[in-house]
């Protein structure tokens, strides 16, 4: 019964979420707002085109950025800059400096220097890597903006537009963490992240650890010195134990081993020999006991290959932190996702709550009203050379994520 009352609960509050915004939508200020982006599509698709045409390598967003800034400074928005990790920053003030919501998209790509970024049409069909995650997200947060100006839509509260740095891979969200403990310290009140394609909002944070193991020794010749401990040999030990790990389902707890590297020569002990290791999970108490679980693996397999060759050529080990993702959650209850799902509602749009790994975990750690949705058409190869993105009606994603931003700036200044 207790169940049955909670998901009555849920389902009121998200009926009266729809039923404000759809009051909201009758203004006509709001009205013009959504009219402007739909029509305006075709200009945010041109964006995220070219943004994506221009390179944004993990740890090198810097020319993307820079082409963001001019484009941010050209919508109009106040006090525009590039903070010390490298996010620019926009603002676009209300009637009042807070409630500040924090509206965003991350710059970078998870593609290396060097990869060949044109993009290609095919009728409907965009073809390049990034070109929906995150192109897609940053381009829906400028027609955001447009949209805003050419209705001359006054919000309640301020709207502080952001393109963060370091979301993907070992960037470890350096961006987003710049945002709370520095740059923006205490003046966020409400963050929303747009992040890839399709119709999802993530309201919970899957946490990672992400380390780097890297085994030594002296090394030497593979005839003449054969009886040395091998750091390879050691590796592989480790990780024969760390791919029987027995993990939970739920909460989803997962572990990856995804590079690896070592050695010389065919004919050489190698001196050295290293993986990259991910671990995520929803929920911290899982994923540190995976992580334990990873800990002993690695000291077994040490262990394990010294002693087969008692001691000669002793090895090392060094096990290196390079990514620490909080977990967290935004309530199902709480007015930002009832609020992002009663716009979807009244748009007559249907959309899942899922988790997921993203700029908005910072902020659910902190306990800082947070979600992150996706920017609307249909992308398919994500992280993938071959990476697409649909545009047919993906002007619905594009008024999705400006109706959430009126609605959680405070609506409309009186």
């Amino acid at each position: 019964m207790i169940w049955v009352l909670l998901l009555l609960a849920g389902a009121v509050a998200q009926d009266v979420a729809a039923q404000e915004v759809s009051a909201l939508m009758q203004e006509p200020a709001v009205q013009a707002a959504l009219d402007a982006a739909k029509r305006n599509e075709p200009q945010t698709i041109e964006d995220q085109i070219r943004l994506c045409e221009v390179p944004a390598p993990p740890f090198t967003e810097q020319r993307r950025g820079q082409m963001y800034r001019r484009m941010f400074e050209q919508l109009g928005l106040r006090n525009v800059r590039i903070d010390a990790a490298g996010n620019v920053i926009g603002e676009r003030p209300g009637r009042q400096a807070r409630p500040n919501l924090v509206f965003s998209a991350h710059l970078d790509t998870v593609f290396p220097e060097g990869t060949g970024v044109l993009v290609k049409r095919e009728g409907a069909v965009l073809k390049g890597p990034g070109i929906g995650d995150d192109c897609r997200g940053l381009a829906v947060v400028l027609a955001v903006i447009r949209a805003l100006n050419q209705a001359k839509v006054e919000t309640a509260g301020t709207i502080t537009f952001v393109g963060t740095v370091g979301e993907e891979g070992l960037g470890d969200l350096r961006g987003v963490k710049q945002l709370f403990n520095d740059t923006l310290k205490g003046r966020i009140d409400k963050f929303v992240s747009v992040d890839g394609t399709g119709n999802g909002i993530v309201h919970i944070g899957v946490g990672s650890f992400r380390y780097k193991v890297i085994f030594k020794g002296p090394g030497g010749h593979s005839y003449g010195a054969f009886g040395m401990a091998n750091p390879i040999h050691a590796l592989g030990r480790a990780m024969a134990k760390i791919s029987e790990f027995q993990v939970p389902a739920s909460p989803k707890t997962t572990f990856n081993i995804g590079r690896t590297g070592g050695g010389t020569s065919v004919n050489a002990i190698p001196f050295e020999a290293w993986m990259e290791v991910d671990m995520r999970s929803a929920d911290m108490a899982s994923l540190m006991a995976v992580d334990v679980k990873f800990k002993a693996a690695v000291q077994q397999g040490l262990d394990e290959e010294n002693a087969r060759w008692g001691g000669r050529g002793k090895l090392s080990v060094a096990v290196e932190l390079v990514g620490l993702r909080p977990g967290g959650r935004t309530s199902e209850d709480s007015a930002i996702v009832r609020t992002a799902m009663g716009v979807a509602a009244a748009l007559g749009q249907s959309v899942q709550l899922r988790e997921g790994s993203t700029d908005s975990n910072v902020a659910m750690m902190l306990g800082i009203p947070a979600i992150t949705m996706s920017g609307g058409g249909a992308g398919q190869g994500a992280h993938s050379l071959g990476e697409s993105f649909d545009t047919t009606n993906s002007w619905q994603g594009t008024q999705r994520a400006l109706l959430t931003a009126i609605a959680l700036s405070g609506a409309l200044a009186r």
